[in-house]
C-alpha cells in the first residue's frame, strides 16, 4: 500500500494529467481485465500451482462469443454463456489433468496455451470476428452511473471470491493444500477436487475478461491475451501471495493489480517505450519473488 501511494505521488508530480477523474476511471476499466485473471491466479498460486494459458482462454472465450453472434446469429445471452462455458471447460480440463496425472501445472497449462490458441485460429481462420450488436458491445463499454460496467463486474467477482475464500470450507482447504500438501492429505482433504475447482474458476474468470475485452473492441480478436499471464502473476506476487502457496490475500492482489495498472498508465503518459515496460515488469516479478524468498528465510530463522 505504501508503494502504491508513493507511486501515485510521484506520477502526479511528473504528469498533471495522471491524477484526473477521467484517467483514473480509464485505468480502472483497463485493469479490470487483469484483475479478474489475477483473482483466479491468486487461488491457483495459493494451492502451489500456476496457469500459463489464461491469455489463450481469453481469446477462445472472446472470439467464440463474438462469432456466435456475428456468424451464427445466436442471441447475445446465449453467445456469452457459451463463451463462458468454453473457459470453464478449458479450466476444468487443466485441473483434471493436473489432479489425476500428477503432471506439473507449468507443463499442462503451457500445452493448453498452444492448444487453446490453436482452436481460436481454427475457429476464426486467424481473422478478427467483427460484431456490431449493441447489446454485446454495451456489455464491455457500458456504464452504471459514472462507473464502467467492467469495473462493476470485477467488484462483484472479488466480493464473491472473498466470501468463498474466507467464509467457506473450500477456502480453508485451498490454504491447507498450498501450505502443506501432505498434511492436507492426511487431514482427509480431497486435493484433486480442490485443484479442479480452482483451475475451473480461473478458466471462468479468464473467459469473463476475454468476453468483456472483445465486447469493448467490437470484435473477437484471436490475438488478445498474449502475455496476460505475466501481468496476472506479477500482480499476485506483488500483492504478497507466496509463489510456493499457502500464504496470500485477495486484498493484497487488489493492491498488486492497481500497482501494475497505474504503473503501465504512468509509463505510457511519460512516453516510455512498451519494450522497456516489458523489461520493467520482468524485473518487478524477479524482485517480488526474491523478497518472498527472503521473508520465508527470516520466518524460519
Amino acid at each position: 500500500m505504501i508503494g502504491l501511494s508513493a507511486m501515485f505521488v510521484m506520477l502526479t508530480f511528473l504528469s498533471p494529467s495522471f491524477l484526473t477523474s477521467s484517467n483514473i476511471l480509464n485505468v480502472l476499466r483497463q485493469v479490470s481485465t487483469n484483475a479478474n485473471i489475477a483473482l483466479g491466479m491468486t487461488l491457483v498460486i495459493l494451492t502451489g500451482g500456476i496457469v500459463l494459458s489464461v491469455g489463450s482462454i481469453m481469446a477462445l472465450a472472446g472470439t467464440m462469443s463474438a462469432g456466435f453472434i456475428a456468424l451464427s446469429g445466436l442471441p447475445v445471452w446465449l453467445a456469452i454463456s457459451l463463451g463462458l462455458l468454453a473457459g470453464i471447460a478449458v479450466g476444468l480440463f487443466n485441473g483434471f489433468v493436473i489432479a489425476k496425472t500428477g503432471m506439473p501445472p507449468f507443463i499442462v497449462t503451457m500445452a493448453m496455451t498452444s492448444m487453446a490458441r490453436g482452436l481460436v485460429y481454427v475457429y476464426t481462420n486467424g481473422l478478427p470476428v467483427r460484431t456490431l450488436d449493441p447489446v454485446y458491445n454495451k456489455f464491455g463499454n457500458g456504464y452504471l452511473g459514472p462507473l464502467p460496467l467492467p469495473v462493476i463486474y470485477t467488484v462483484v467477482l472479488y466480493i464473491v471470491v472473498m466470501i468463498l475464500l474466507y467464509q467457506t470450507k473450500l477456502g480453508r482447504h485451498i490454504y491447507a493444500v498450498g501450505g502443506n500438501r501432505e498434511a492436507a492429505r492426511f487431514s482427509g482433504i480431497n486435493i484433486a477436487r480442490v485443484e479442479m475447482v480452482v483451475y475451473t474458476l480461473i478458466g471462468f474468470l479468464s473467459a469473463v475478461s476475454g468476453i468483456v475485452l472483445c465486447a469493448r473492441m467490437y470484435s473477437g480478436q484471436p490475438t488478445i491475451g498474449q502475455g496476460a499471464e505475466l501481468d496476472a502473476i506479477a500482480a499476485v506476487i506483488l500483492g504478497g501471495t507466496s509463489f510456493t502457496g499457502g500464504v496470500g490475500t485477495i486484498g493484497g492482489t487488489v493492491i498488486g493489480v492497481l500497482v501494475i495498472g497505474f504503473l503501465n498508465n504512468g509509463l505510457n503518459i511519460l512516453g516510455v517505450s512498451s519494450f522497456w515496460q516489458l523489461i520493467i515488469k520482468g524485473v518487478i516479478i524477479l524482485l517480488a519473488v526474491y523478497i518472498d524468498i527472503l521473508k520465508k528465510k527470516s520466518r524460519k530463522e
